[in-house]
């Protein structure tokens, strides 16, 4: 029941985010019913989805995992060293910076390089489910944003402060997650297992 429920949120989430992206008819339905309207349906579709892959996954996680795969221990190294750089890349998100004008679409790049992470280190079907599903929505908006025109071109600011600044906050970011968020509310350690 929990495979079927995160599929369900995840047909949600990444359903409004991909008609979020079609343009026309985004702005067709914006038309009809007011900017506010639609991001507060928006807002209403996305946290539903949300909430769906969180509660889904959790169930399925609770019910056994369906095994495909075992991924080698080394991966998990290469899972690390993948999130360090998602995190680097959502703060830049955030904050403009050189590392925001090179990566054009920072929060994209995040979610991709997130995704591609925990691929790696989940040989469990919900897993490959739910990390595949963001990896290729990831790769979808990617397409659609440059087939629109928006290469996500941004002006850096003089100086590297900013750089910095998005490099000691995604590492902190990153921490944060390893040591504190995964382990609790995930339940799975990062570090020193």
């Amino acid at each position: 029941m929990g495979l079927a429920i995160l599929i369900l949120g995840l047909a949600i989430f990444l359903g409004g985010h991909g008609f979020a992206a079609r343009r026309a008819a985004r702005d067709r339905l914006i038309g009809r019913i007011g900017r506010g309207p639609y991001r507060a349906l928006f807002a209403l579709v996305a946290v539903v989805g949300l909430v769906l892959i969180v509660y889904g996954f959790a169930q399925y996680r609770a019910e056994g995992e369906i095994p495909v795969w075992a991924p080698p221990g080394f991966l998990r190294h290469i899972t690390i060293g993948l999130m360090l750089l998602a995190s680097i890349f959502l703060v830049a998100f955030f904050i403009p910076s050189h590392v925001k004008a090179w990566l054009k679409h920072p929060l994209l790049n995040s979610v991709k390089t997130w995704a591609l992470a925990h691929l790696l280190i989940n040989g469990d079907l919900g897993g490959m489910i739910l990390f595949g599903s963001f990896l290729v929505w990831g790769g979808y908006a990617r397409v659609a944003a440059k087939r629109r025109g928006e290469d996500g071109a941004i002006k850096a600011p003089e100086g590297w402060i900013n750089d910095a600044l998005v490099v000691i906050v995604g590492i902190i970011v990153f921490l944060a997650l390893g040591y504190a968020f995964h382990p609790i509310v995930i339940g799975v350690p990062v570090f020193g297992r």
